[in-house]
């Protein structure tokens, strides 16, 4: 039975209290006569969840049901038929309550190539540098790039370990420049990396926008409020109905429908609400409110490997964790907000090209020194360090689908990784690189050996079959209702409103049409603050047109 007792309207319903969703909810509620309400379907950051503020405890929610969607692919079958595992956050905050902290924009290029598709003239990187430098204070860098004054404090990478000098040293060594700030003039290059934690805590979206305006009477947030469906009266989105826990149905109106839910959760429910390509949904029962059959489509991601090395000195982060030494360093961070849990260990990395071909950076590194999984396994058992690899380019293309017209199957989602020449090609490139660099002089102090792909894993052949059994998700899944004016646009670039339908808009990294050349949390941040504006009718900050770095062939 659905839940027919009256509800109280709201001006702007977000669904999803992530990422974008805690943008918006600050950004919109700023205006007192505007009534928010954020559904959250997962649980608060409690101010004791250790797992979710300290940084080092980032291994722990990833994979946890009390942190973490727990989505899977399809096997993906140029992957040997693997079902690789996709984290996202079930929780305040989303993705950036249990990623790595890593805080990157992207190449000023990449956003170029946005601008270059028919209507998405305003997404150049003159129109986007404005909203980059808004939501942040660079506490490493103040220049015409960086921002002073935003809600997210960032701080830079000590990287002060001999691992990392010894790493800073190698890719000189190996012929690639070092750069002040791969978030400013130049990105390509090695550099210390900004990071949203501050003070020894993650610095979530929920901590950074949306705690600080909680009390704001114009702002309802609910937790365990899972959305299942988006309510229409003709084709005009009107509000939403939700569980909360066990509860019945329940629906509550809104003037307008914003889906914050991130890349896999928004297309989803647009999918079970009507808003997709109609043969499917009606094959699965559901009416369909607007054909729209770019939903779901053109799904990207980053796909990452580890190339390890054994340490012969005891110089990385392998003492940390151990379990003896785990009660100090945790007491540590609990008291002084310092020591090995302080640091989300991703401190240092950078861009290079593969091959002469492309025009700017196409593979992203990050050294760690220690040799460890996102899982929390060190498969050296002892002392190590790391690369994390992968090309950002890729043109493979995957899809999100419903299984299921009930709201809690999730959706087969198919990636394709590996499935091109491009792909395949500059997958061997980027090992060839990270072996390159794990091998100059600089390392010859401390290089036990390579343990992971191992010294058997040579040709082509080898490398990506390495790949296809070792690779995992870099957790960057985007593209799936994209920005455009094309067939298989989902939203329109100038509002962000859902093709077709009035009232609903989607504002998460689901609207990018191409993934950035980085982490995805510093673009989706980009975004969410420029919707704001457009969604509350302002005009949309100056361009900044501004040199920046460009190879020349």
């Amino acid at each position: 039975m659905i839940n027919k007792r009256p509800s109280p309207s709201y001006d702007t319903i977000l669904v999803g209290g992530g990422s974008a969703g805690c943008v918006l909810a600050n950004r919109l509620s700023a205006d007192p006569s505007h009534r928010v309400l954020v559904l959250e379907a997962g649980r608060p950051d409690s101010w004791w969840d250790l797992f979710v503020h300290m940084p080092a405890a980032l291994t722990y929610p990833i994979g946890s049901r009390h942190y973490d969607w727990l989505y899977r692919s399809e096997p993906e079958p140029f992957m040997h038929n693997r079902r690789i595992s996709h984290g996202r956050g079930k929780l305040l905050g989303g993705s950036s309550s249990i990623n790595g902290m890593i805080f990157q924009r992207g190449n000023p290029l990449d956003y170029e190539r946005w601008s270059q598709d028919a209507g998405m003239e305003r997404w150049d990187y003159a129109h986007c540098l404005p909203y980059f430098k808004r939501m942040e204070t660079c506490l490493a860098a103040q220049n015409d790039f960086r921002g002073g004054n935003g809600p997210l404090v960032l701080e830079r990478g000590p990287a002060t370990s001999p691992l990392f000098q010894a790493f800073f040293a190698a890719v000189q060594q190996a012929g690639y420049p070092l750069t002040d700030d791969v978030n400013g003039f130049r990105q390509e290059g090695f550099a210390r990396f900004d990071r949203n934690l501050h003070q020894g805590r993650r610095l979530s979206a929920a901590r950074a926008y949306l705690h600080p305006v909680r009390s704001r009477p114009n702002l309802t947030v609910k937790t365990r409020a899972f959305v299942t469906r988006i309510l229409f009266e003709n084709q005009r989105a009107v509000g939403v109905e939700f569980t909360e826990g066990k509860g019945p149905p329940q629906r509550i109106r809104g003037g307008r429908i914003v889906c914050c839910g991130g890349s896999i959760n928004s297309p989803h429910l647009l999918l079970l609400s009507g808003i997709g390509a109609a043969a499917p949904l009606e094959r699965l029962a559901i009416p369909p409110v607007q054909d729209l059959p770019g939903v779901g489509e053109n799904l990207q991601d980053h796909l990452e490997v580890y190339v390890q090395h054994a340490c012969t000195q005891p110089v990385s982060m392998f003492p940390a964790l151990q379990w003896w030494n785990k009660p100090w360093i945790g007491a540590q961070w609990l008291f002084l907000r310092s020591g090995p849990a302080a640091t989300n260990h991703f401190e240092a990395g950078g861009f290079v090209r593969s091959n002469a071909e492309v025009a700017y950076p196409n593979l992203m590194f990050h050294f760690l020194p220690v040799a460890i999984r996102y899982d929390g396994t060190s498969p050296s058992g002892g002392h190590g360090y790391q690369v994390h690899v992968g090309p950002m380019y890729s043109d493979a293309r995957g899809s999100l689908t419903l299984q299921s017209a009930d709201p809690t199957v999730h959706p087969a989602l198919r990636f394709n990784y590996l499935s091109t020449a491009q792909d395949r090609r500059e997958w061997v490139e980027a090992l060839q690189v990270a072996r390159n660099i794990l091998a100059q002089p600089a390392f010859a102090a401390y290089n036990g050996g390579e343990i992971s792909p191992g010294p058997t894993v040579q040709s082509d052949a080898e490398i990506l079959d390495w790949v296809a059994r070792d690779g995992e998700t870099a957790y960057h899944p985007s593209c799936t209702c994209k920005m455009g004016t094309d067939p298989l646009s989902v939203v329109h670039p100038d509002t962000l409103a859902v093709h077709g339908v009035t009232g609903l808009y989607v504002v998460d990294a689901s609207v990018f049409p191409y993934v950035p050349n980085a982490n995805i949390y510093a673009p989706t941040m980009m975004v969410a603050e420029k919707a704001a504006d457009l969604l509350q009718g302002n005009s949309p900050l100056p361009a900044e047109p501004i040199d920046f770095y460009r190879h020349r062939r």
